[in-house]
């Protein structure tokens, strides 16, 4: 049919080169901020190509969404313009016709973004976690490259190695000052060392170096040579996890365990799917033409609906999480009411009903009835 084959493909234009546009935006900033985890230390600059991949893909879902709204606005707002709209409404296209085509082209983007958010998001977030965590819990020696001083993770030590084998397990002229728990301060050179486990635990074996010790009051300073000297420079290899972040828990574990975080991550993900249901409604009923307002005016509302419906579903996460409301009722106020009042609003513009039309049949009424 032409009529829903013009609007589909019309959407499909659109949808992909603000998709193209998005995407490049968030692109961009994830990597500038990637690129900033990178420099602190927190990820490993070997793996920011992994970490950018992860989020990136953790942020489709968002991205999804915000580009079918911005979509289905354009087009609504082009068509307006260019009384492409007065056109099928003068052949019998009422506002309400609009919904089938836009509901045929945007379903399989919901469908994507519900799997993505219940399945793909928690993924991604533990792919993220897992390289961050497994980055953290490097030993110290591994920390440090040759010919740079290298702080410990404690940061109660700092390394300097001259050079080292390929492998990493080994280094010549190595340099080592700590700060002990009681204030004493030491400095350890040798000419070598390696890398040797000791059931869990992980030790620097120094060789042909000196020790120089000072008491915590500065009192004294001691002094001592050695062949062979051990130092723990890491944790357990073994170590234990601590709690799994809501973001990255799986779908089926927040619904077996319903308490109130992992029903406030799950009301969040059921909400974003919820969400872009309703911007596709909310793009139709609200979107209509105004050549004085030009573009800018539909592109400010879009921007302000989406970040103002965004907020209030991570406000209503954290409502969930502490208690202030159940999971039913802040899914049923916000997204259900938010789906009943742009139904109503889509109704009337449907039927082209007004408040003033309203008032001024109410009073031709009375007037023809006092007449009478």
């Amino acid at each position: 049919m032409l009529f829903h084959s013009s609007i589909r493909r019309e959407l499909a234009r659109s949808f992909g080169a603000t998709l193209v546009v998005l995407f490049t935006i968030v692109l961009t900033m994830l990597l500038i901020r990637t690129l900033g985890l990178a420099s602190r230390g927190s990820v490993n600059p070997q793996e920011i190509a992994l970490v950018l991949g992860y989020t990136v893909i953790g942020r489709m879902p968002t991205i999804l969404t915000l580009a079918l709204f911005v979509a289905i606005v354009f087009t609504l707002s082009r068509m307006y313009r260019d009384s492409e709209m007065i056109i099928w409404f003068s052949s019998g296209r009422s506002l309400g016709g609009f919904l089938g085509p836009v509901l045929r082209f945007s379903w399989p983007i919901l469908a994507v973004i519900t799997l993505m958010v219940f399945f793909v998001w928690p993924w991604a977030n533990q792919q993220t976690d897992n390289l961050r965590s497994r980055f953290e819990r490097r030993g110290d020696l591994e920390r440090v490259a040759p010919g740079q001083f290298q702080e410990s993770s404690s940061g109660r030590r700092v390394f300097f190695i001259d050079k080292d084998t390929a492998g990493g397990t080994e280094g010549r002229n190595i340099f080592i000052s700590s700060t002990e728990d009681d204030g004493r301060e030491t400095v350890t050179s040798a000419r070598s060392g390696r890398i040797e486990w000791v059931k869990d635990q992980q030790f620097l074996m120094l060789n042909n170096g000196q020790r120089l010790e000072t008491a915590a009051d500065g009192s004294g300073l001691k002094v001592s040579e050695f062949e062979s000297y051990g130092t723990q420079i890491g944790s357990s290899a073994i170590g234990e996890r601590g709690t799994q972040p809501l973001k990255s828990r799986s779908t089926l574990l927040l619904i077996t365990e319903p308490d109130r975080a992992n029903l406030g991550e799950l009301g969040w993900r059921i909400g974003m799917a919820l969400t872009a249901l309703n911007f596709v409604l909310i793009a139709l009923a609200t979107t209509a033409g105004n050549p004085r307002a030009g573009r800018g005016g539909n592109l400010f509302f879009t921007l302000f609906s989406f970040v103002f419906y965004y907020n209030l579903l991570n406000l209503g996460q954290s409502w969930v999480a502490g208690g202030l409301v159940s999971l039913g009722a802040f899914m049923l106020m916000l997204h259900g009411g938010v789906f009943v009042l742009t139904v109503l609003w889509l109704t009337k513009r449907h039927y082209n009903v007004s408040l003033r039309s309203w008032l001024n049949s109410r009073r031709h009424a009375a007037a023809q009835g006092a007449a009478a």
